[in-house]
């Protein structure tokens, strides 16, 4: 049971990363794209979480937890500029 759940929502965030990549490439302003770009590394979170969780490794959480900080730190910086027009005072 959990195998199947675990590919259904495998491929559900698949599809998720798919249509931000598309909204990302096809965004008609800069905010959509900087959100569809939040968007992507939130769901390529989940799609390494749920990586770790087939392979049952620790491994992946670790990578997961790294690029969430990694994205958090992005997006601050990309509010900033969009705000200011600089992102170091």
């Amino acid at each position: 049971m959990l195998t199947t759940v675990l590919q259904f929502a495998f491929f559900m965030f698949s599809v998720a990363l798919l249509l931000n990549l598309l909204r990302f490439f096809r965004g008609p302003d800069l905010l959509d794209r900087i959100l569809a770009l939040d968007t992507i590394y939130i769901n390529s979170l989940a799609l390494l979480i749920l990586l770790g969780m087939w392979h049952h490794t620790s491994f992946y959480f670790e990578a997961a937890l790294l690029i969430a900080m990694l994205g958090f730190i992005g997006t601050v910086a990309a509010a900033k500029f969009l705000l200011r027009g600089d992102i170091i005072e």
